[in-house]
């Protein structure tokens, strides 16, 4: 294979283009890559050599200075994921001849489960959000949304009400990739957005935001931050303990649905998973809470509680 003259243009920016426009991921996916990829130039540049030129000795080395700085196995498995993609890109078209990434490895990442809500939790949370303001009910109505729906946070912001199909019973969610998927939607969550839409129609939206269900007293989409604080908020005042955030309620949706016997692919849908791998770390959940139900309530585990006075 010829390889081409190393472009004029930054490849970055060349990269960005092809990540956005070919890949069709997302602004903050996008973001994401280029700033893990920074890390590589400034190492290289300290190296004084060209991100043409990298080897696979440099990469290496340059993953030792991650684990030497107290980076987390998961975030370097990220950096490095973001730095194959940059190369695969650059051989693809034709910069390179050879990717020095090839043979690279990740970090051992051991599965975390992630933090789940019991359905009480969600109710006391919910019970905490005054509706007798604007902003209370437009709280009440996004924590509902998000429990009810299994939304990334991301995709809540974007929500339109126009895809808010009432009589239908389901919402359209623009996902990762700007891939629609229809997600049913409950009766109490499409309650608490009539509710709240009154108070969204005297808001003057502002240039661009029109549609936008969720909005700041500016007429503008929540920023992701925002929703964060919202959350934590009123899972302080619940009395909640545990490290929660918007995507807590993702995970219980789906681990709530598991648990009550749905079809692990059909939550993967209502995701927007592309693989069924991503969904299956749900399963991981509910052998977990079957394995505390067995040695709770299994007479062999009774017994032996009994006999050691536990």
């Amino acid at each position: 294979m010829q390889v081409k003259e190393w472009p004029t243009d930054d490849p970055v920016k060349m990269y960005e283009i092809y990540l956005r426009l070919e890949r069709g991921l997302s602004k903050n996916t996008v973001e994401a890559y280029v700033s893990d990829l920074d890390k590589l130039f400034r190492f290289v540049a300290v190296e004084e050599r060209s991100v043409r030129d990298v080897t696979y000795a440099d990469l290496q080395q340059f993953v030792a200075q991650l684990y030497d700085a107290g980076i987390s196995a998961r975030s370097q498995a990220r950096i490095i994921s973001g730095i194959r993609s940059f190369y695969r890109y650059l051989v693809l078209e034709g910069y390179l001849q050879s990717d020095p990434t090839q043979l690279l490895e990740s970090p051992k990442i051991g599965r975390r489960l992630p933090e789940v809500l019991a359905v009480g939790e969600i109710d006391r949370i919910l019970a905490t959000i005054d509706v007798s303001t604007p902003s209370g009910r437009r709280n009440r109505a996004m924590i509902e949304v998000l429990y009810s729906c299994g939304l990334r946070v991301s995709e809540l912001t974007g929500l339109r009400y126009p895809d808010v199909h009432f009589d239908e019973g389901y919402i359209r969610v623009l996902g990762k990739g700007n891939k629609e998927r229809l997600v049913p939607i409950s009766q109490t969550a499409l309650n608490e957005i009539r509710n709240y839409l009154p108070n969204r129609l005297a808001i003057a939206s502002a240039k661009g935001f029109e549609d936008i269900l969720f909005v700041n007293p500016h007429g503008r989409s929540l920023s992701r931050v925002m929703v964060f604080k919202i959350v934590k908020e009123y899972a302080a005042l619940a009395g909640i303990t545990k490290t929660i955030s918007p995507h807590t309620f993702r995970h219980s949706f789906a681990t709530h649905l598991l648990e009550g016997g749905a079809n692990l692919r059909g939550i993967q849908m209502m995701l927007g998973h592309e693989t069924i791998t991503a969904t299956e770390i749900y399963t991981h959940l509910d052998r977990e809470a079957l394995r505390r139900e067995i040695i709770e309530h299994h007479p062999r585990n009774i017994s032996w509680r009994r006999e050691h006075g536990e």
